[in-house]
């Protein structure tokens, strides 16, 4: 059971929980989009970065569905934008000029701008999923379950 209700305003669980204020709620599904579909960044690599970041922000709506990061070890732009995505979800103070520099190896600095906004909302999404107890059983495009990925 989640912590507050659903709204009777947007499409899955989550959307519902943000959906008590339309607004807002529809500001969120913008930007979401825009995020998603207006970037110069891989959806693969995007998809891999939401996956990691749903286990280190302990999201279970999240990490059921679509699992855990599944990518090839030598693919270097996923594998940097992962390890960074986790370091910003685990100690978002730690990162310094030098992680900046590894990301510089593989990214523009548009992309490396517009994989910082992807972090910082999937962070906040997953956050919220998180403190509102979004659990596996509310995710209807689930491809795993909790029980399978521990």
């Amino acid at each position: 059971m989640t912590r507050i209700s659903l709204s009777d305003y947007g499409n899955s669980p989550f959307e519902k929980l943000i959906g008590h204020n339309k607004i807002v709620l529809d500001k969120w599904i913008e930007l979401e989009n825009a995020l998603f579909t207006e970037t110069q960044l891989d959806k693969n690599l995007l998809e891999q970065v939401r996956r990691a970041m749903a286990f280190e922000n302990e999201c279970e709506y999240c990490m059921v569905k679509g699992g855990k990061p599944n990518f090839d070890i030598t693919e270097k732009r996923i594998q940097s934008a992962t390890a960074f995505a986790q370091l910003f979800a685990l100690d978002h103070k730690s990162i310094s000029a030098s992680h900046f520099d590894i990301l510089k190896e593989e990214f523009t600095e548009k992309e490396i701008s517009e994989l910082c906004s992807f972090i910082s909302f999937i962070t906040a999404c997953q956050r919220i999923g998180r403190i509102y107890n979004l659990t596996e059983e509310h995710q209807l495009n689930k491809s795993t379950t909790l029980a399978e990925l521990l």
